[in-house]
């Protein structure tokens, strides 16, 4: 059985580490490490990991505590049990790296990178949000459309996004079926989007977000908000969105 890390000589056992002063179980925490080698690349798609009584003696646990880490990976597919072969990495999923030159919908975004997008919707109804409308710069009892979507690519759940629309500037987008393209919709009635403001940044799941992500314990995300216009400098759309941060690289083009 493969024990030894990607070109480091070193076998898995040496390079995990517990800590006894912290309330997290073991297998957890051997669980969110090995699962970052994975996803890092330092443990390989194919290599097999140790059989779970030999770690456990290496690591003075019982064999139970590896088996539920081990288990645990599984079920969140990156590992996949062969027997007596042991347990097989199956690698992370693979890294969405979408361009960030122009503004564009999910849906196109996927279909420009070849895979296929769907998505589940949450919530979809008219509020009124004093805090969100002052976002939109409009009276805080202005109706708002608001969508709550989980979105898929090639059926991986890869984000859940909470976005508000001007419904004023849209007026029949409410009744839509918005499971699809809700730029598409737009545009059909006359709405363009012509650019947005977007943020990036580090955030962790709630308990909502990793049951939908597959996620043991919470686990790096982004979160991205964007507020898109129209050529009339306009905004018709505020979106917050958490996306699962083994699954997404982001790519710019700077230039001097």
């Amino acid at each position: 059985m493969l024990q030894v890390i990607s070109g480091s000589g070193q076998t898995l056992s040496s390079r995990l580490r517990l800590n006894a002063d912290t309330a997290r179980p073991n297998y957890l925490q051997l669980e969110q490490q090995i699962g970052d080698m994975i996803l890092s690349g330092e443990l390989a798609k194919g290599d097999t990991l140790p059989p779970s009584r030999k770690l456990a003696v290496e690591l003075g646990l019982s064999r139970a505590t590896i088996q539920k880490c081990y288990d645990s990976l599984r079920r969140a597919g990156l590992l996949s049990a062969h027997g007596r072969l042991g347990f097989i990495i199956e690698g992370g999923p693979d890294k969405i790296k979408p361009r960030m030159e122009r503004l564009k919908g999910f849906t196109e975004e996927m279909r420009e990178l070849g895979k296929s997008a769907s998505s589940r919707v949450l919530q979809q109804a008219i509020v009124r949000d004093r805090s969100v409308a002052s976002i939109f710069g409009v009276p805080s009892d202005s109706a708002l459309l608001l969508l709550v979507r989980v979105r898929y690519s090639d059926g991986l759940a890869m984000s859940k996004e909470t976005a508000w629309y001007d419904v004023s500037a849209a007026p029949g987008l409410a009744d839509k079926d918005l499971s699809g393209s809700v730029y598409q919709l737009l545009g059909e009635q006359g709405v363009g989007l012509v650019h947005c403001e977007q943020t990036i940044e580090a955030s962790e799941p709630d308990e909502e977000e990793c049951d939908i992500f597959g996620f043991e314990e919470p686990r790096p995300c982004l979160l991205i908000k964007r507020r898109s216009y129209d050529k009339d400098e306009r905004l018709i759309e505020y979106v917050e969105g958490m996306f699962r941060g083994d699954a997404y690289a982001y790519r710019l083009k700077l230039s001097v």
